[in-house]
């Protein structure tokens, strides 16, 4: 391990010591504030201490194990034990370095899911329906809630747009990989030739925003409108205008939402979704300067990027920016998706990781 390295972890061990003590006295519930930024800073802290110390017992293993491969009769022994605990070294090195990884604050935050039909008429709009049950199938897998926020159904089935709201820890870091465009290889239902047809659609993943921290909407800026939600063939769901659209006059952004009966809710629920798209463009911008700088392994998340291809004749899913292919298509599009996204974030830890050598240079 780098002295640098060694150094820090050191650091943080000492401050988690004093962090402790300040926990530990009489007093320190007295400002509540303060408590909880002690408490804030130890959770963050405690992870790469704990792997510390395991690096600290793997290495006294390993001195421990060479002194006594001295004893001849202890040797061959001693030598398997001094393998495991440098292979056990450097596994907790590694784990350090990515515990050590700077952090996008907007991780733990929910998330909007906004699915839109492209190329394709129908059978995009069916695919956009393939890919909403995927996500909503891959939230239930891992504890997420699913809110609709808004949907405009297609003639067949599926949608020619759908916004969900993911609800859960995490919900961002799991899903931030998934903007961009998503094609679909496949023979349509209504195709009687047994042509293969391709289509697409755009995915948008938003970090929640936070109204009061985040971003700052100037009410001058709006034009908000009323009007009659309504379902699939124009039929009224209600008879009231409870539907709500948002126009952002100087970006020309606008939200729909009606999924709710109560105006109330859905206008509050339209502007968390217009606060979100807002932060994702300045979290754009900023993204655009720093890839003019580096370019992402992982991509730039833009809708119009493609990242991905579900061929159902091969029964594969190919994402294109880590060139992997898996042969499960049925159950990633049941919401098995866990190989893909855990490939998706290692490769972009190894750029980080890549990243950070490179500017210590």
């Amino acid at each position: 391990m780098k002295s640098s390295l060694r150094q820090k972890l050191e650091h943080l061990r000492t401050r988690m010591e004093v962090i402790d003590q300040n926990l530990a006295r009489p007093d320190s519930a007295d400002d509540l504030n303060r408590f909880r930024e002690w408490s804030k800073e130890r959770a963050e802290l405690e992870p790469v201490v704990h792997l510390y110390k395991d690096y600290i017992k793997a290495e006294s293993d390993l001195s421990a194990a060479r002194e006594m491969a001295s004893d001849p009769s202890l040797k061959a022994f001693m030598e398997e034990e001094a393998d495991h605990a440098e292979k056990t070294m450097l596994d907790i090195q590694s784990a350090i370095e990515i515990a050590l990884l700077p952090k996008d604050a907007s991780d733990e935050r929910n998330v909007f899911v906004e699915i839109r039909a492209g190329t394709g008429g129908d059978e995009s709009a069916l695919f956009a329906g393939d890919l909403f049950r995927m996500y909503t199938r891959y939230a239930e897998r891992h504890g997420l809630k699913v809110e609709i926020v808004s949907e405009s159904v297609s003639d067949l089935g599926g949608y020619k747009e759908i916004i969900m709201r993911l609800i859960g820890v995490g919900a961002y870091a799991r899903l931030k990989f998934e903007s961009g465009g998503h094609r679909v290889q496949r023979v349509p239902e209504t195709e009687t030739q047994g042509r293969i047809h391709t289509s697409a659609c755009t995915v948008a993943v938003l970090p929640e925003a936070d109204p009061i921290n985040d971003i700052t909407i100037n009410p001058a800026d709006l034009r908000i409108d009323t009007f009659r939600a309504s379902g699939a063939g124009g039929q009224h769901i209600n008879k009231t205008d409870s539907a709500v659209r948002i126009t952002h006059l100087p970006t020309g952004l606008v939200v729909e939402c009606q999924d709710d009966r109560s105006q109330h809710r859905n206008r509050a629920q339209a502007m968390a979704v217009l606060a979100s798209r807002l932060l994702a463009r300045e979290r754009d911008a900023r993204n655009q300067k720093e890839a003019s700088m580096r370019k992402s392994l992982i991509g730039s998340g833009d809708r119009s990027e493609r990242i991905r291809t579900y061929n159902f004749p091969q029964g594969r899913i190919t994402d294109h920016r880590i060139n992997l292919t898996l042969y499960k298509i049925e159950a990633m599009l049941d919401g098995d998706l866990d190989e893909l996204i855990d490939a998706l974030t290692q490769e972009f830890q190894a750029e980080q990781l890549a990243s950070l050598e490179t500017d210590n240079v």
